[in-house]
């Protein structure tokens, strides 16, 4: 399974190395089983609209789908390269004023060279989403 290996190489890739995920702030709040957890803080130079204060949709969209791959390759027992093929969020109403969103995310399904991913995202209460998505990923494992 996907605890078997050191999984802090693994998200230091996904929230520090990759200058998007660094620039936004996003962290990792856990890792493993074919989950992974991220988070955005809320920050002012976040704000889609300044008269609502409402944390940007594409640093939404960039978090659900950091938050996919980060589950996708969670699913195996070491990481590999994937590239999104598709993914399709719905949103279902906007964050609220001035705070961070989560994102959990859970590989459900791998073929040789597909991983399918489902995931959620939240700001205040897990149980009144913002946003669910649905993504595949290219798989490309290592040998």
């Amino acid at each position: 399974m996907a605890d078997s290996y050191d999984t802090a190489p693994l998200a230091a890739r996904m929230t520090e190395f990759v200058p998007h995920a660094a620039g936004v702030g996003m962290t990792l709040v856990s890792v493993g089983d074919g989950r992974g957890v991220m988070r955005v803080e809320w920050r002012e130079d976040l704000v889609g609209d300044p008269d609502t204060g409402v944390i940007a949709s594409g640093v939404v969209t960039a978090l659900i789908d950091h938050t996919c791959g980060l589950a996708i390759n969670a699913v195996f027992d070491a990481p590999s390269p994937i590239a999104t093929l598709d993914l399709r969020i719905d949103y279902l109403r906007p964050a609220a004023p001035r705070t961070g969103v989560t994102c959990e995310a859970f590989g459900y399904k791998t073929t040789r060279s597909i991983g399918f991913v489902r995931a959620e995202a939240w700001d205040v209460d897990k149980g009144d989403l913002i946003a669910t998505a649905q993504a595949a990923f290219m798989l490309n494992p290592r040998s």
